[in-house]
């Protein structure tokens, strides 16, 4: 693809968890609080190593995860509120950010759109429930291609599947060490925030005529 003058990049490189998908967290807090844990014990354990990196590497499957957060909340949580946090999170529901949803619709209009995530092996069938299968033309997801941000290769595989040089691409996560590995490879980027600014970060695309 050849580079637009008008247009700082020409591919749009976005993360999925904290900007297009975000997990509901209330079913899991009010359990929190009746085993006497403090809020965000059970996700700090279910991602912590090994099994969080094990996960997003794709060799967990959920009902692995599952047993390891149980093991990893330990002898102080008696086991039937170890399994119910366990089960809150690995089974968490999750809702879409739809005005994110729309700018990346539009902008796909115009540029490549790839999803760069470290996600579960099951993210395939997320998506399809979500109605998100469609929105985007490729998904780079840790778990299959076996590397996980901020690792330089995982956007090296995501530009390349977009077609698009490193430095013509736009990357957007919410996580700052993920957007600092990004620049250093030398891609624009944007952390992440809300909705109205990454529309105003997305607006040359959508001044711009279709893609070819």
């Amino acid at each position: 693809m050849d580079a637009a003058p008008d247009r700082p990049f020409d591919a749009v490189l976005c993360d999925i968890d904290g900007v297009i998908r975000h997990y509901r967290t209330d079913v899991l807090s009010r359990l929190e609080e009746r085993a006497g844990l403090p809020v965000g014990t059970t996700a700090a354990v279910g991602f912590a190593p090994p099994h969080g990196e094990a996960l997003v590497a794709g060799l967990l499957s959920r009902e692995q995860w599952e047993r390891a957060v149980v093991e990893g909340l330990g002898a102080d949580v008696p086991h039937a509120d170890a399994h119910a946090l366990a089960r809150a999170l690995t089974h968490a529901e999750a809702r879409v950010d739809d005005a994110v949803v729309r700018l990346l619709r539009r902008v796909r209009a115009h540029c490549p759109v790839v999803l760069v995530t470290n996600a579960t092996p099951w993210l395939d069938d997320d998506l399809e429930r979500l109605g998100l299968r469609d929105l985007a033309d490729d998904v780079v997801n840790s778990s299959s291609v076996g590397v996980a941000k901020p690792d330089v290769r995982i956007y090296e595989i995501a530009a390349a599947r977009a077609g698009v040089p490193v430095e013509r691409c736009l990357f957007v996560d919410d996580r700052e060490q993920n957007v600092a590995a990004a620049a250093a490879l030398g891609m624009t980027t944007l952390l992440y925030r809300d909705a109205a600014t990454l529309g105003a970060t997305l607006e040359p695309f959508t001044r711009a005529g279709t893609r070819a």
